[in-house]
């Protein structure tokens, strides 16, 4: 029995969690495939930090924001200054665009971690991960509809089929102003019919109103003046110029005149995309809009924006749905080139190693000096597509026992100076196009 005691368990944060190997190569993939997508559209890769002044977000966003007023990591470093961990990624970028002034227009794309202290459920996580686009200093509605199709394109290659897009207007300040009036003294004669949480905040911001998920709310405002019908001549023409593009490029969608998001920057277009094979209280999966005045709230000139994000973690939950781009889908989209078994001990091992991995192989090794069972196992488990076995008499006679893992072909013995060539060749013929080198 012992005397000690051992020291408590160290576990993550609530509402975080660790992502580790094999399923981490989902994470890796779909990261890839949406860089390959959003690149080849001209956008390039941003990175902002994880902290940034408490100011982006305050002024971005809006304090009455929930996100700002509730949710939102806020501390004073040691220094004094008022600081925060990002909440969403697009006040970021508009700093960054405002402060080193890059030529519009201006494309970027971001995968980032974002962290809200909300009440952590399945698929919501305080740190969760977002990837997104921004495109500013562009007013034309055509952009509006390359950054919608964009996201719709990469949900239908990650092969998802059950998600929808739901479109708005926001309107701007020439029309919105008349629309808030109007849906302000709507809300006035129905106040008691409101959510307990609404039925002064209403005052503040009508618009959330529209937003809110309570039976009571949405059911006092099932019959709401619509924002659409009190949009000036240039935000419907915007807004008739995007659904006719979204119509041109077959990308379907429904109006809800409910959209109106969660955040102040907003203005004219704003979507959602939804996971129907999730539940229906947490599908969404991504989402975004038009900004026209949110670099100006950051201090620099007036400058038009649109952009999106989309929640990796909610994403892949919609994939398991699906049952589409599940691990194993992933792992082999990018398997081992070769496992090499060694069964001497010595430094074969480690130059063949070291030799596959500079001519741009991807290679794994066995080590500890298991036996030759034991390593092949470890081999077949790899994915890798041969193994290359190093024992003694392969040693003596300067050679690699070459042994392909996913056809029958037999082991045959390679001279060790040609290894290279050889796998060269061997993939040119096995897997044309399909593996390129690391």
């Amino acid at each position: 029995m012992s005397g000690g005691s051992s020291a408590p368990e160290i576990r993550t944060p609530k509402g975080m969690h660790d992502v580790l190997w094999p399923e981490s190569a989902r994470w890796e993939r779909t990261v890839v495939r949406f860089a390959g997508l959003v690149e080849a559209a001209a956008y390039g890769l941003t990175v902002t930090p994880i902290i940034e002044h408490a100011g982006v977000f305050l002024r971005g966003i809006g304090e009455a924001s929930e996100v700002v007023g509730k949710e939102m990591y806020v501390f004073e470093d040691r220094d004094g200054q008022l600081m925060a961990l990002r909440p969403e990624g697009t006040a970021p970028i508009a700093r960054a665009f405002t402060q080193h002034h890059p030529v519009p227009p201006w494309k970027a794309w971001y995968v980032a971690p974002s962290f809200r202290h909300e009440n952590p459920q399945h698929g919501r996580y305080r740190q969760h991960h977002q990837l997104g686009v921004e495109a500013l200093g562009v007013a034309d509605a055509d952009l509006d509809v390359e950054v919608v199709a964009l996201a719709s394109d990469f949900f239908a290659g990650l092969g998802l089929r059950a998600v929808t897009l739901r479109i708005n207007s926001m309107g701007d300040d020439t029309c919105r102003p008349g629309y808030i009036a109007a849906l302000s003294a709507f809300l006035a004669e129905r106040a008691d019919r409101l959510c307990p949480a609404h039925r002064e905040r209403h005052l503040e911001n009508p618009l959330r109103v529209l937003d809110c998920k309570s039976e009571e709310c949405r059911a006092a405002t099932e019959d709401a003046p619509h924002l659409l019908d009190y949009l000036c001549d240039a935000c419907a023409e915007h807004f008739d110029r995007v659904r006719a593009g979204l119509d041109a490029l077959g990308v379907a969608y429904t109006i809800d005149h409910r959209l109106v998001r969660g955040f102040d920057y907003y203005t004219r277009t704003t979507f959602e995309f939804a996971a129907e094979a999730l539940d229906a209280a947490q599908n969404g999966v991504g989402g975004g809009g038009r900004y026209d005045g949110l670099v100006e709230l950051l201090g620099g000139d007036p400058t038009p924006g649109i952009g999106f994000g989309i929640g990796i973690e909610r994403v892949l939950l919609a994939c398991d749905a699906e049952g589409v781009f599940g691990t194993e889908e992933a792992v082999a989209e990018r398997p081992l080139h070769a496992y090499v078994i060694d069964i001497t001990g010595g430094e074969a091992a480690v130059t063949l190693t070291a030799e596959l991995r500079r001519a741009g192989f991807r290679a794994d090794r066995g080590f500890d000096g298991r036996s030759m069972r034991s390593q092949a196992r470890s081999a077949n488990r790899s994915g890798a597509l041969v193994a290359l076995v190093l024992g003694p008499q392969e040693v003596a006679d300067d050679t690699v026992g070459l042994l392909p893992l996913r056809s029958d072909e037999e082991q045959r013995d390679v001279p060790r100076a040609a290894i290279v060539e050889e796998l060269t060749a061997y993939f040119a013929e096995h897997a044309p196009g399909d593996l390129e080198k690391a």
